[in-house]
């Protein structure tokens, strides 16, 4: 894209039935947007309602599902300390890892050590350029497993 582009949310994240759910504020320049996004990869559907007008649209999911972790085929290029070096519980040591996917796009990623949570990912490829997430606030497990459910706007779809 070449439009300023900027997205922020609440993730659902599944790595396992491979699924996320983004509430977002979306902004395309000066134009800004709310959104449910369900990306069903395990069935390959994507579920986008927008919140301003309540309309939903169901796509086919065409692009391959992209872990937030650390993929398999990913290269370790280092590690770092986020904090205070030295002074315990004022730090956290995370290992960064880049690489490139079957299809071209290259990656990089910053996970905590030891636990392997993500804090930042970035994806660049040619058809949309360059992607970067930063992850905070970061609850382990899924607390609510209907939040994969399809928005009601969307039943029937």
């Amino acid at each position: 894209r070449k439009e300023n582009f900027f997205r922020a949310g609440r993730i659902s994240y599944d790595e396992y039935a491979p699924r996320f759910r983004i509430i977002e504020e979306e902004a395309v320049g000066k134009q800004v947007d709310y959104y449910d996004v369900l990306y069903l990869h395990n069935v390959g559907k994507e579920y986008r309602l927008n919140l301003k007008t309540r309309q939903c649209n169901v796509t086919a999911l065409t692009r391959p599902f992209r872990p937030f972790g650390v993929p398999p085929m990913a290269n370790f290029t280092g590690e770092a300390t986020i904090g205070a070096a030295g002074i315990a519980g004022e730090n956290v040591v995370i290992e960064n890892f880049n690489g490139q996917f079957t299809d071209g796009t290259k990656f990089f990623g910053d996970v905590t050590y030891p636990d392997c949570i993500p804090v930042s990912n970035g994806f660049f490829n040619n058809d949309i350029g360059f992607a970067m997430n930063t992850f905070f606030d970061i609850n382990i497990g899924i607390t609510d497993p209907m939040v994969f459910i399809p928005p009601r706007e969307c039943a029937g779809k």
